[in-house]
């Protein structure tokens, strides 16, 4: 079996080694490098050349935004190469950032979700093969926060469809979906149509454009 080559950029230390001992019990992963600041993660990527790189948002040398830039500069100078970030914070403009050239091989997962069993090594595996994750956590928050402060369409969907738009925007099949909340895969269809409809979104069947529908409608302003 082929191991998927992996890279970590993370500045703390103990964040990084769980990291490393999370993904240590998969026998197809193999942590190539491990690195703390951008510099050190761009010149490992080039040397290395892993299939996928899980990284901080924030990393020397100005503790801003390393993670996001990189994602991007790597679409360019790499673009076989998947990147997962790691987040502290519920920040829709980031996400955005994150998938402005596309949704494809890019992932964001929240750092405290990082110990859910599975959840880091599912991120990992759906960006390396060529999809998109976003943590519903992070989409459901935001969600449901607009929701209580936007006067507009959001106030509208019912507490089943903000769960069933935070999985669609995480990037989930509508199989998946139903598997998840058990129920037939019509009633998602249904779920999801009627999602679109209020929020007045076409009901695009590309899952890469449904999630960057549904980032870019929450970082709209209320209206």
């Amino acid at each position: 079996m082929t191991s998927l080559r992996m890279v970590i950029a993370e500045d703390n230390l103990l964040v990084r080694t769980g990291i490393q001992a999370l993904v240590a019990t998969e026998t197809d992963v193999e942590v190539v490098g491990a690195c703390s600041g951008y510099d050190a993660l761009m010149t490992c990527v080039d040397e290395e050349k892993p299939d996928v790189v899980v990284s901080d948002i924030r990393m020397p040398p100005t503790m801003s935004d390393e993670g996001i830039r990189a994602a991007s500069a790597l679409r360019d100078t790499h673009p076989e190469v998947a990147v997962l970030v790691l987040s502290q914070f519920l920040d829709p403009s980031y996400l955005l950032t994150l998938i402005a050239q596309g949704s494809s091989r890019r992932g964001y997962l929240l750092k405290e979700r990082i110990a859910a069993p599975g959840e880091l090594i599912s991120a990992i595996r759906t960006v390396a093969s060529g999809g998109s994750f976003i943590d519903p956590v992070v989409v459901e928050s935001l969600v449901s926060a607009k929701a209580r402060n936007d006067a507009g369409p959001l106030r509208q969907l019912t507490p089943r469809e903000r769960q069933t738009l935070a999985e669609v925007a995480a990037g989930r099949s509508n199989l998946a979906i139903a598997s998840a909340f058990n129920v037939s895969e019509r009633a998602v269809e249904k779920y999801i149509n009627s999602i679109f409809l209020k929020l007045g979104l076409r009901g695009d069947r590309d899952t890469n454009r449904r999630v960057k529908a549904v980032l870019m409608f929450l970082d709209s302003p209320p209206v």
